[in-house]
């Protein structure tokens, strides 16, 4: 019988990376401790970074495995029809010791039609952040499509940026063709679609050990972007306990926020897809009629197979959850 699962995380090696994943997050490289590692992908089946099983029978079997076995199951029928083994969801942790990029995704046509895959909307739920640190979403000011390639040559494009400053539990909503980018200090949950085509549109003039810089995308990029005004784009989900509150609903997946202090039951007999829970704070036991119950840590997560429509969920004195559906 399936069971709530949990996987090794895929940590990433980044040129802008922090030490939060390794030092508060417990997260276990691969290679050497003492690089800068900027992302852990706690979920995901992008090919040669697919995530495979670390508990119970099911261990060592990879994300594509499951998928092929148990289908519906494991995603939801409706979720299956419409992906068929590939799973919709790519899941990170991201911590910032310097700037990210400035950059956009295309939306689902362009990537298709240029690359033979997803587009990529994401959303950034915050974890820690330094004191002033700040993300980027969109534009300040209107910035024509002609006008693009003059300010990216001169040097001004900041000065059409949106920044935002950011504090824990701020959650952004990124769709295809915003232009955004993460600043320093920052840690963060980003789920976004099953995909990992970024367009890079400007790297602060930083190169690597070697010397070299990053490759821009310049021309992608342009035909990627929405070059609409934005409007202030910060949330904050600090609200009753004990009650689920939506963050994002959107086409792509859907997030509710859970700070907890005793048992809820959840119930999602009319769901027909798979639920993630991550743990941002505490620790959480998930209680299914699998009689395979799982406990979640700080920074870990556990995907609940659609099979399993009815889940309890008990914290150890107090918890903070994020809850992830398609």
């Amino acid at each position: 019988m399936l069971y709530p699962l949990k996987f090794n995380p895929i940590l990433k090696e980044r040129i802008w990376g922090g030490r939060r994943l390794i030092e508060e997050y417990g997260k276990k490289p691969s290679g050497s401790i003492e690089k800068p590692y900027g992302e852990s992908w706690e979920l995901s089946a992008v090919q040669d970074n697919v995530s495979t099983v670390r508990n119970g029978f099911l261990a060592g079997n990879s994300l594509q495995e499951l998928i092929e076995v148990y289908m519906g199951d494991l995603v939801g029928e409706r979720v299956y029809r419409q992906f068929g083994q590939e799973f919709p969801l790519l899941i990170k942790l991201i911590d910032t010791a310097d700037y990210l990029s400035i950059q956009v995704h295309p939306d689902d046509a362009m990537a298709n039609r240029l690359h033979g895959a997803n587009g990529k909307t994401e959303m950034w739920y915050v974890l820690d952040s330094d004191k002033d640190s700040w993300i980027i979403t969109g534009f300040a000011k209107e910035l024509t499509k002609s006008a693009y390639f003059d300010v990216l040559a001169n040097g001004t494009l900041s000065e059409y940026l949106r920044y935002e400053l950011v504090e824990k539990d701020d959650f952004f909503y990124i769709p295809a063709g915003r232009v955004h980018a993460i600043g320093k200090g920052v840690t963060l949950i980003e789920i976004q679609q099953t995909s990992d085509i970024t367009y890079r549109i400007y790297d602060w003039d930083r190169v690597d050990e070697k010397g070299k810089s990053r490759e821009l995308h310049t021309k992608l990029a342009v035909e990627a972007i929405d070059f609409s005004v934005t409007p202030e784009t910060k949330a904050n989900k600090k609200g009753e306990i004990n009650v689920s509150h939506e963050i994002v609903h959107s086409p792509f997946f859907k997030t509710n926020h859970l700070s907890l202090n005793r048992s809820m039951n959840r119930d999602f007999f009319k769901l027909d897809s798979f639920v993630v829970y991550f743990c941002s704070e505490g620790a959480v036991s998930l209680e299914t009629n699998s009689n395979e119950d799982v406990t979640l840590s700080k920074g870990e997560l556990a995907l609940v197979p659609a099979a399993l429509e009815n889940i309890t969920l008990t914290p150890t004195n107090e918890a903070k959850i994020i809850e992830i559906y398609y």
